[in-house]
């Protein structure tokens, strides 16, 4: 059954996607409520009050969601779903990655650039993750995740924004490569960016008969 979850605090933190019917960690979806004029709004923070309406981060998963009205049918009401939806809450993705990074900059938690990503590595605090321009060069990709096998350090390796992005985030030119320290920082950089990309990967095939919502 498809179905919305009441978040409860202390509630266990999978969900159940409106669209797909699967239960996954609540850091695998994006959660949404429903304005009082009856908009479906996104809630990448998971505190705007309302019974929570979660969504597989993925556009086949946001596809299915608009062209079989399952927003409506979990909320157990006509909503008004924009039908660029996919792309806004894409968008509010990279901003809020982008204002994250610029926070871990002036906290002098980012290591900006390859020679400074490589030499966090052997900082009393290594980096939990590592972002690298999205079409980026491989040669430095493939240095720096060797680095990482051969200190048998856990870290995280993110493509999901463009040189262009990082830089501007960054406040650095031609940026390629950050590294992160660990912190609530970094996890909210995890979470979001781990949406991010699957919104950005490539959809599958997904057709059905339009419902009203969609046009809302």
């Amino acid at each position: 059954m498809l179905a919305a979850t009441t978040d409860n605090e202390g509630a266990s933190r999978e969900r159940r996607c409106i669209a797909t019917g699967a239960v996954l960690p609540a850091e695998k979806l994006v959660r949404f409520v429903v304005s009082p004029d009856g908009d479906v709004v996104p809630d990448l923070d998971g505190k705007l009050p309302g019974r929570g309406i979660w969504l597989t981060a993925n556009r086949t998963a946001f596809a299915k969601a608009i062209v079989k009205g399952d927003f409506s049918r979990a909320a157990k009401a006509k909503v008004k779903v924009a039908p660029d939806l996919a792309d806004h809450v894409a968008h509010l993705l990279a901003e809020r990655i982008k204002a994250d990074l610029g926070m871990a900059r002036r906290a002098g938690l980012a290591d900006v650039g390859f020679d400074s990503a490589m030499r966090a590595l052997d900082k009393k605090i290594p980096p939990a993750l590592m972002f690298h321009a999205a079409g980026s060069s491989d040669d430095g990709r493939r240095k720096l995740r060797s680095a990482v096998k051969s200190r048998e350090l856990d870290v995280r390796f993110l493509d999901v924004l463009s040189r262009d992005e990082l830089s501007l985030a960054l406040g650095r030119e031609n940026v390629v490569h950050a590294a992160i320290r660990p912190g609530a920082l970094a996890d909210r950089l995890i979470l979001n960016s781990v949406r991010l990309a699957g919104l950005k990967a490539k959809p599958s095939d997904f057709k059905g008969p339009a419902q009203d919502e969609s046009t809302l």
